[in-house]
């Protein structure tokens, strides 16, 4: 069979591994810095001064301890698992519960479409604003998913150097935030009075549930991660690779987090930051150094390019790895013989971004990417203590026992009311389990009618 031959297999190659091994501990590492840096902080950094105030890198500082907390459960889990299929194959192991599993899995992977569809509106607003404004935004993000579904189809490798290229620009743009806000500081530039002030007014509850939900939305930023571990079967060495790549990765971008949000209050008002889709463009605008906007405008859709581009590439190796541990139907694990790309799952996650597009604006799907993952987190939490009782023979990362413990326990509160998110992110992420429940019962249905059960 020639290389360019296109028909879909589910069956291994003659090497015995389904996926290429072709991420090594710098492409990880950067897959995983590049996943995590991108929509949030380039776009909902305004939507959560609108819910904290001034004080906006407070959400992003809580965001930080929390992604570390369960970071740790992440890569000790994958350490002893290296599998795609990620957090519902732990669910799996750890309480055995076929319908639970799924549920879980089927979380994560709309928490990655929400993602995507979140990156997508950003990709067609405000940024790209600056260069035109001609076609319909809704018409902008769905080319903009259906094309990144064609790279993925392409192959994981062609898919992870535009996601390093991608990286280093999005690096850059936040780099050159950090040069303003170190030019403004040395200028005597900014109002530092904002640094401190909240949007609730007085103390107490409000203050408490202001500061929640708007570390719940902020939260959106650092998901991605937790992407990284369905690239197990596509990593190199994955014990040895994966604590480093995790660690590092959460440190780099949690640390800019906090200073971008500094800098942009410093900088920019929490009413004009939360009235923008693209609120560090408002930053450069305002930072003093004559930094072409349409050049960070630029660099910007790059951002958000990587992280729908990561998102679609997660959810769509979810579905490979759920079908190999036969929670969706097998069809799902089919790949390209010639790229060895999950041809099935692509297409599948791809056509549902294209449906959440139309369902909500940046806000409103990154707070339920933000609501579906820690759900998730806190399942995971749990998961790694339960397993601590399944021994492996080879050697893996184990996290102190108390970080999963809060781990869990922050995730449930940043998921509960008291985060005061709008109605309307509870009714997405309802549809979307009622969806999923859906496929559950007619996957179980096709198992019975051919005898698999």
């Amino acid at each position: 069979m020639s290389a360019t031959d296109t028909t879909p297999t589910a069956g291994p190659p003659a090497d015995g591994s389904p996926l290429k091994r072709v991420l090594g501990p710098r492409l990880l590492l950067l897959f995983v810095i590049g996943d995590i840096l991108g929509t949030g902080i380039y776009a909902t950094t305004g939507k959560v001064a609108g819910k904290v105030g001034g004080a906006l890198w407070l959400p992003f500082a809580i965001g930080f301890v929390v992604a570390i907390l369960t970071a740790a459960s992440y890569v000790e889990l994958v350490g002893k698992y290296p599998k795609a299929a990620g957090a519902a194959l732990y669910t799996q192991k750890a309480f055995k519960v076929p319908y639970f599993t799924f549920i879980i899995a089927f979380m994560v992977m709309c928490s990655g479409l929400s993602s995507a569809s979140a990156a997508a509106r950003a990709f067609s607003g405000d940024y790209l604003a600056e260069f035109t404004d001609a076609v319909p935004p809704t018409l902008v993000a769905i080319l903009f998913i259906l094309a990144l579904a064609a790279l993925n189809l392409r192959g994981v490798s062609e898919s992870v150097k535009t996601n390093v290229v991608l990286t280093v620009v999005e690096l850059s743009g936040l780099l050159v935030i950090l040069v303003i806000g170190a030019y403004a500081v040395m200028s005597g530039d900014g109002d530092a009075s904002r640094l401190g002030e909240f949007e609730a007014s007085g103390t107490g509850f409000a203050l408490m549930t202001s500061v929640l939900g708007a570390t719940a939305l902020g939260f959106f930023a650092f998901v991605g991660f937790e992407d990284s571990v369905n690239m197990a079967e596509e990593t190199k060495d994955p014990q040895r690779t994966f604590p480093r790549a995790i660690f590092i990765g959460v440190a780099v971008t949690g640390t800019i987090y906090v200073l971008v949000a500094l800098i942009s209050s410093l900088l920019v008002d929490s009413k004009t930051l939360s009235g923008s889709s693209g609120p560090l463009l408002e930053v450069v605008k305002a930072g003093g150094i004559d930094f072409p906007p349409k050049l960070f405008a630029l660099i910007a859709l790059f951002a958000v390019t990587n992280s729908a581009l990561i998102n679609i590439m997660m959810a769509s190796r979810l579905c490979y790895g759920m079908a190999n541990e036969r929670i969706l139907p097998r069809a799902m694990g089919r790949v390209l013989s010639g790229r060895r790309t999950p041809i099935v799952g692509i297409v599948f996650v791809s056509l549902l971004a294209v449906g959440l597009v139309s369902t909500g604006e940046i806000e409103g799907l990154g707070d339920t990417t933000s609501f579906l993952l820690l759900c998730v987190f806190a399942v995971v939490n749990v998961a790694v203590l339960v397993l601590r009782k399944d021994r492996v023979e080879h050697k893996h990362f184990r996290t102190p026992t108390v970080l999963p413990v809060l781990g869990a326990i922050t995730a449930l509160i940043l998921a509960s009311p008291l985060a005061d998110r709008p109605a309307d992110v509870y009714i997405r992420a309802g549809v979307l389990l009622v969806i999923g429940i859906g496929l559950w019962a007619l996957n179980k249905a096709v198992m019975r009618t051919r005898g698999e059960e």
